[in-house]
């Protein structure tokens, strides 16, 4: 038994949990393909970790922002409407922000709470329901592409060591991953989150550590994720319309003013890589739509860090976006709007933002996206995130 309570048969039992999170890793992060019937494209970035909403669309026009982060709000954030400003470390991406290509839906969660167990929150985030138990083993884009015609092995495709979660299930997929000089398996490394995760400071050296690794050099000479995005741009400009991989080192309990802004480099080049992968014309049909499975408090901590909460922050880019826009029903920041006074309130379900867009790019039914691609999930007014 581990400090943290992990036997052996527990670990072994959880990891069974949807194809378990093992893509935890960056350098472990599939990729999955699936050519479909329609012309867009879908890119879904899972951000492992949970990603500071708070931090990366500051709502600097909200009166309680400023006393709640004192130490971690740094200088330089763009502003994008005169309510909220962008990081720093993403002004790269300010250039899609005015072109229409780049937009955040705020105040956003799966139905996951209080727990705060980055394992829970991944699973069920790919899993796309509303709970743990219902026995659900595959993923959301799988579901999907269960509801499509005409998906093939020979069609569809992943190349890596393991499928991602959200692609997991009968729908055939392939994996890929970029190369890389990995010392250690990925059970080996789920085992290691699951020992630290309950010490947030540990938790965060190791989220950090994977981060840093993410970020060397791969067999070839360039950065993975890099590499990531441009073999999926090369596979979109081709007959695949669906691609999801991950990017690990949003945990960020400590120094959170050093650690995101490498993480949010990271997205960034991400992003960039796609688009300049892709082309004007195919970036033109692509949505990309980064999720991360909790928000996190509202308050800094004494480590310059925030800790795990609950409302969130998706964020949206491609050519097939309605961008320049903060979307979700902002809840505020005083102490009484708060979730169990202390994260930012979930005003919405980001499988509905999920949901819509796939809806809007498939003209896949909203029953079928309600009851079988996220069963039990109601989408709501249509939030009109595509253009």
């Amino acid at each position: 038994m581990t400090r943290n309570g992990y036997s052996r048969r527990q670990f072994l039992t959880r990891a069974g949990v949807i194809g378990c999170s093992i893509a935890a890793s960056p350098l472990f992060t599939p990729m999955s393909f699936a050519q479909a019937p329609w012309d867009k494209r879908l890119v879904v970035i899972i951000l492992r970790g949970g990603m500071d909403g708070l931090d990366v669309v500051r709502p600097v026009g909200d009166p309680a922002y400023a006393a709640l982060r004192p130490g971690i709000a740094t200088a330089g954030a763009q502003d994008l409407d005169g309510y909220y400003a962008l990081h720093p470390a993403l002004s790269g991406l300010l250039p899609l922000w005015q072109r229409g290509e780049l937009g955040f839906v705020h105040a956003v969660s799966t139905p996951y709470r209080d727990k705060r167990s980055h394992f829970d929150g991944q699973d069920l985030l790919e899993a796309g329901t509303a709970d743990l138990g219902q026995g659900v083993r595959d993923g959301w884009l799988n579901r999907l592409l269960q509801e499509i015609p005409g998906v093939e092995r020979d069609t569809a495709y992943a190349i890596g060591t393991t499928p991602l979660p959200v692609l997991d299930g009968p729908a055939p997929v392939a994996n890929w991953a970029p190369e890389a000089d990995l010392q250690i398996s990925p059970q080996a490394m789920r085992l290691a989150e699951m020992v630290m995760e309950e010490d947030p400071a540990l938790h965060a050296a190791l989220a950090e550590a994977q981060l840093l690794a993410e970020n060397g050099r791969d067999g070839k000479g360039g950065r993975a994720h890099r590499q990531i995005a441009h073999y999926a741009a090369g596979r979109l400009k081709a007959d695949a319309r669906i691609a999801a991989f991950s990017l690990g080192g949003w945990d960020t309990h400590r120094a959170q003013h050093r650690v995101l802004p490498r993480s949010l480099a990271t997205l960034q080049e991400s992003i960039l890589a796609l688009r300049d992968g892709l082309g004007a014309d195919i970036w033109g049909k692509t949505t990309v739509l980064a999720m991360t499975e909790f928000g996190r408090t509202a308050r800094e901590n004494g480590a310059g860090g925030t800790d795990h909460g609950t409302g969130g922050l998706a964020i949206l880019a491609g050519g097939a976006i309605r961008g320049g826009q903060v979307s979700g029903r902002w809840p505020g920041l005083e102490e009484g709007d708060l979730y169990q006074r202390r994260d930012l309130m979930p005003t919405g379900d980001v499988r509905a933002v999920a949901a819509w867009l796939i809806r809007g790019m498939t003209g896949v039914d909203r029953a079928t996206l309600e009851n079988r691609v996220f069963p039990g999930l109601e989408m709501g007014n249509d939030p009109k995130l595509l253009a």
